[in-house]
Parts: C-alpha cells; sequence; structure tokens
C-alpha cells in the first residue's frame, strides 16, 4: 500500500518515532527537517551553506531554504511510491505555499495522521526526561524512572538532563504548538485529510491504530473510485 502522508502533533507527541516505524514497515522514506537539514550542511551544498550560517548565528533557517530542500527531496525516485513528511509544514503559511510545491510536482497529500494526547502528558514527556551519557538509554523519572535514583539500570552511570527539559520550556513549547501548529488541524480537516489518532497510548497500540485507520482509509478510497 502507497501512501503520501503527513504527521501533526504536539511536541512530545511521538510522532517523530511513529513515522519512522510507518516508514520501515512500508518500505517508503520518512523525510524530517532535521535530517535533510543535517544532510545539506554535510554535503556543503549551497543551502546547506546558508542553513549552517543562520543556525551557527542562533537564527532560524529561512522557510525559502526549508521548502526548497522539501522540494528536491519529493522529486526523487524514493519517493514516487509514497512518503512520509514529519515536521513540516509548521503553519498555515507554510502549508499554503506547501500546496504550490505539490501542484508544481503533481503530487497530493492522501492523509494527515494528528497524533492527540494530553497536555499533562505530553509535558510529563519533555519536562522530565534524562538518558545515560553512557550507554545512550533514556529514561523519565515520571513515566518511565530508573530502578535506582539518577542511576542508569544498565551501566551505573549517573544520569544526565537536558538543560531546556524543563516544565516552564515544556509548556512554552505547547503554547507555541497551539498558536503557530494546531491551526493546521482545522486547514486539512476542511480538506478532509485528517485522521485523529489516539496518542494517549503505548507505541505499539497507537502503531496498530494508525495501520488500522490507513486501511480504512484506503478501503474508502477504493469505494469512492468503484462508485
Amino acid at each position: 500500500m502507497s501512501i503520501r502522508a503527513l504527521f501533526l502533533g504536539g511536541p512530545g507527541s511521538g510522532k517523530g518515532t511513529q513515522a519512522s516505524i510507518l516508514s520501515k514497515t512500508m518500505n517508503i522514506p520518512h523525510i524530517d527537517t532535521g535530517s535533510l537539514l543535517r544532510t545539506e550542511i554535510a554535503s556543503c551544498s549551497e543551502n546547506g551553506l546558508i542553513a549552517k550560517k543562520q543556525i551557527d548565528n542562533g537564527q532560524l533557517v529561512p522557510y525559502q531554504i526549508v521548502a526548497s530542500m522539501i522540494k528536491c527531496r519529493l522529486n526523487k525516485p524514493d519517493c514516487a511510491n509514497g512518503f512520509i513528511l514529519d515536521g513540516f509544514p509548521r503553519s498555515l503559511e507554510q502549508a499554503e505555499g506547501f500546496e504550490k510545491i505539490l501542484k508544481e510536482l503533481n503530487i497530493k497529500i492522501d492523509v494527515v495522521l494528528n497524533i492527540n494526547i494530553s497536555e499533562d502528558i505530553l509535558i510529563a514527556r519533555m519536562a522530565y526526561r534524562k538518558s545515560c551519557p553512557t550507554c545512550g538509554e533514556k529514561y523519565n523519572t515520571r513515566l518511565k524512572p530508573p530502578k535506582q535514583d539518577n542511576i542508569c539500570d544498565n551501566c551505573n552511570s549517573s544520569l544526565i538532563q537536558r538543560s531546556d527539559d524543563s516544565e516552564e520550556t515544556a509548556i512554552k513549547r505547547i503554547e507555541t504548538y497551539k498558536k503557530e501548529t494546531e491551526p493546521l488541524i482545522t486547514y486539512y480537516n476542511d480538506q478532509n485529510l485528517i485522521v485523529n489518532i489516539d496518542g494517549n497510548q503505548s507505541i505499539e497500540d497507537i502503531f496498530k491504530d494508525i495501520l488500522s485507520l490507513l486501511k480504512e482509509e484506503k478501503n474508502n478510497d477504493n469505494k469512492k473510485i468503484k462508485a
């Protein structure tokens, strides 16, 4: 089953994880802006050099650069049978620009998967993350605590926490999402593309729901074609 899908969801909703699993399961590319930027910077391309300069100066990469990268990536042969886009577009303005790119490439989005999750869980996921600097194991002091406080279960190293993993930062990120990205739910719902996913479940159960809903959407599309 080929599919061209976008993922929406608040910060910490797990959309990147689900996009990655779906990509491997369906053998289609998982495209995220972070990876695209890192690839362009590593290749020292014109876009990459501009992006690196912006990032090094603590500034956001201009939309035009990101849009150009997205357009080039979607035009590659491995996207012919579908793709999963994660992290773009992030605003109504970007969504409208993205529509122009899709028209130029003669591509239509099949579905927009929106992972719904409660704010309490989002805050808990982001604000209480810790990791092991030695083996890389990840923990969450509320949702997945180590057996011994602040000590890695695997190698007994002391856990560390990123400075921006705080409740205050988590709340700010959620507020930004609500203001800039959440309106995309209405935008794509008006195009009958939104499929809502219950994100208040385990990773495995969320993915089962995604597969089930995608099959349902595909069956509905086939019925429309026959009709």
